[in-house]
């Protein structure tokens, strides 16, 4: 049953990627792929890498919110919540704020320097025994911390335009992306994403409690050490190079869970795949909008998300009566 539903989401990432390079405004049948002249261009040059990313992103969102949630042991847990999202987009709001925003590369770096904050912020907050619960409450202190310091910097924006660039960069979108893109995000995302799967018997564990995880030989420390890393990589990355696109790491998780299992290990490859064909999918949606300009991809997912969070809450309230 699990290898079948895991087939079925390869074929699924296959479909929605192939789409995705298909979809905008105006579609490119697979007969058109070798013309060259303006349609090769918009593909190879546009659409090609802006798929690659839409996968690879959705990849390690959706593997992101099934370790935190394994980590954790809340079904409400995704990258958001330990502070790495809105760290990242505070990096690249201040390259943006200081007239970053002709430099790509200036914000990529800017926004991965405030992950890599984040993540040595996370541990020395969360502490060396702070166990799930410092590691969150630790992650909710970031997260205010750098929406205040957000906020206060749009509040204080020199003119109009800084103000434009920043707001429309933090909705997340991959609008224009290309390869230059694909190489500086792709490279930090497999790395995350790699170190984040290495997690998956240590997560078994610590289901079984602390104990019995100590027995196993399992570190507590280095565990947060290397989800911390993990996730400051990969969703660092992907921050970096879209803006904040929220809610796959906290809906894949679910709707995977139904088919292949409880057991957090088994939740991780599922949630990734999961994860890139949702955020393959939204992105073509996001093309095939009627409009000039593209709807944000965050603001999408955002309209997703919302509805499932509350139905999520509705069913934890439920079992807790």
């Amino acid at each position: 049953m699990k290898m079948r539903w895991l087939l079925a989401l390869m074929l699924g990432v296959v479909t929605a990627f192939f789409v995705s390079v298909m979809a905008g405004k105006s579609f490119i049948a697979p007969s058109q792929w070798f013309e060259g002249g303006t349609t090769g261009l918009i593909l190879w040059e546009l659409r090609l890498p802006r798929a690659l990313l839409g996968a690879s992103i959705g990849a390690v969102l959706g593997l992101s919110g099934a370790v935190l949630q394994g980590y954790l042991r809340n079904p409400l847990a995704d990258p958001t919540v330990v502070g790495v999202s809105s760290s990242a987009a505070l990096g690249g709001v201040i390259a943006l704020f200081f007239g970053g925003a002709a430099l790509p590369l200036i914000v990529f770096l800017s926004a991965m320097a405030g992950a890599l904050m984040s993540i040595l912020l996370l541990i020395a907050l969360g502490g060396r025994a702070g166990g799930p619960l410092g590691f969150i409450l630790a992650g909710m202190v970031l997260s205010t911390l750098a929406g205040s310091l957000t906020a206060f910097l749009i509040s204080i924006a020199p003119n109009p335009y800084a103000t434009s660039e920043i707001v429309t960069w933090l909705m997340g979108a991959l609008t224009d992306r290309g390869w230059p893109d694909v190489a500086v995000g792709l490279p930090f995302m497999i790395c995350g994403g790699l170190i984040l799967l290495t997690t998956g018997r240590a997560l078994d564990g610590l289901i079984l409690g602390h104990d019995t995880a100590l027995s196993l030989g399992i570190n507590p420390a280095q565990l947060r050490w290397t989800i911390a890393i993990g996730i400051g990589l990969s969703v660092g990355a992907s921050v970096a190079v879209t803006g904040v696109v929220g809610f796959v790491g906290l809906i894949v998780p679910h709707v995977v869970r139904p088919w292949v299992g409880q057991r957090p290990s088994a939740t991780l490859i599922p949630s990734a795949l999961a994860g890139a064909l949702l955020l393959l999918t939204a992105d073509s949606v996001v093309r095939v909008l009627p409009g000039v300009a593209e709807v944000r991809l965050g603001v999408v997912m955002a309209v997703l998300g919302t509805p499932f969070f509350f139905h999520l809450l509705r069913q934890i309230k439920a079992r807790a009566l």
